[in-house]
């Protein structure tokens, strides 16, 4: 994952990648906007999806439609065999000891709520610290803030370096007996940055101190073994990941899942119910209140299903060699100021222009036909560090080519002439 510079072969990936009939797996690639072919670039915010997973969607709704759990006729018994299976293929995708041990929530945002609010108020307490980052996700800084209020922990901040990359001997300096949860971002939205997780987490094993990381922009990108890493708590997005949206995961260890207590009540998370007490199902369904997103987690599963016909170590050779492509190509416009430019990236090209803001640039590159992304991606203390109010953010998925990355900087350019730059 390296991205300093280097020499790019011209036949980036094709030993291994059929870009060509990869591309024509996702349909909406195949259309023009604004009068130009679409080159879709925003792939951090929210990937596209292949015809298998729309395919699995509309089978459900056309022939399997019916609640799951409940039933005893064979729609539902067809549609609660698909769903769980898919629970299977998440366990495996991450190579979690149990099937048990995966919780399906709506994405990465509810399960670090279901984290804080079920881990964190029923083993924290008042003084006990938690370490994030400077370069966190909105979704695992306010969270942990709300917990603060309500329980009076307090948090505790690793910045990073002007490369994004995190300041290791900080994080084993903040490292205490006060310390009680660690929560780090895997791979960051808006820098590409890749964190060394791995020693975060030995680390912080030896103080007996659990770890969550958020890997919402990892799992698109590079494989994960949660067994292999030793973390306590993995949450992801399904829609990043080429699955629907409103459906992802929680991974947790099993012994620490046990002992926390439900995050929401209602039906299909209960034993028995009466008036005086009630009685909680065993994992997973304790923390699934409710009738859960049916079609996306079988989507979900059809998603994982494709990504393993590819292979995440060809999926990530590719990108990474696109990578550099791009931010040496990126690089090249005048005026051009790359954010984030750590040794080990995955597929995030972050930048500002002279004196055009990042929204114009989005609005004049979405009308040659290429959608980035402009604003502040949910990471306004990362903003605040480089003292900028946003940047424009190409984000790369397997899909993506070097047609695309020519196409994006042919655009800047026309965004720079337009203002007479």
């Amino acid at each position: 994952m390296n991205t300093a510079p280097e020499t790019v072969s011209q036949n980036t990936g094709s030993s291994l990648f059929d870009i060509a009939s990869i591309r024509s797996d996702f349909p909406i690639l195949d259309q023009e906007v604004h009068g130009h072919a679409l080159v879709y670039l925003d792939n951090a915010a929210t990937a596209q999806k292949p015809q298998p997973v729309i395919d699995a969607i509309e089978k459900y709704y056309r022939r399997d439609n019916a609640n799951i759990h409940r039933g005893v006729h064979q729609l539902s018994e067809r549609a609660t065999r698909d769903y769980e299976e898919s629970r299977k293929k998440v366990q495996q995708f991450l190579n979690a000891a149990d099937s048990k041990e995966i919780i399906f929530l709506r994405g990465a945002t509810e399960a670090i709520n279901l984290i804080a609010q079920s881990y964190g108020r029923s083993q924290l307490q008042s003084g006990d610290e938690i370490i994030i980052t400077e370069m966190e996700h909105h979704s695992n800084i306010v969270p942990w803030q709300l917990l603060c209020e309500q329980i009076g922990t307090v948090l505790r901040v690793v910045p990073f370096n002007g490369r994004g990359e995190l300041s290791m001997e900080e994080f084993h300096r903040l490292l205490n007996p006060k310390t009680k949860l660690v929560s780090v971002v895997h791979v960051s939205n808006s820098l590409g940055t890749i964190n060394p997780v791995e020693e975060i987490i030995e680390a912080a094993h030896s103080q007996g101190v659990p770890v969550v990381l958020d890997g919402a922009q990892a799992l698109p990108h590079i494989a994960v073994d949660v067994q292999k890493l030793d973390c306590d708590f993995y949450v992801f997005s399904g829609h990043k990941l080429f699955a629907p949206t409103g459906i992802g995961a929680l991974y947790g260890k099993r012994e620490l899942l046990e002992k926390m207590p439900p995050y929401q009540g209602g039906g299909d998370m209960i034993r028995t119910v009466t008036f005086n007490k009630t009685e909680y199902s065993a994992l997973p369904y304790k923390f699934e209140a409710g009738t859960p997103n049916i079609a996306g987690g079988i989507g979900l599963g059809a998603a994982l299903d494709y990504l393993r016909t590819i292979g995440m170590d060809a999926i990530s050779n590719y990108e990474h060699e696109l990578l550099v492509y791009a931010t040496q190509t990126v690089a090249t416009v005048p005026g051009l100021q790359l954010i984030g430019t750590a040794e080990n990236k995955a597929s995030i090209v972050s930048f500002v222009l002279d004196g055009i803001h990042a929204h114009d640039i989005g609005t004049i590159l979405d009308h040659q036909g290429v959608a980035i992304r402009a604003g502040h991606h949910c990471t306004m203390p990362v903003m605040q560090h480089y003292g900028v109010a946003a940047t424009a953010r190409a984000s790369l998925a397997f899909y993506n080519n070097r047609d695309d990355v020519d196409r994006l900087v042919a655009a800047i350019h026309k965004a720079k002439e337009l203002f007479g730059r």
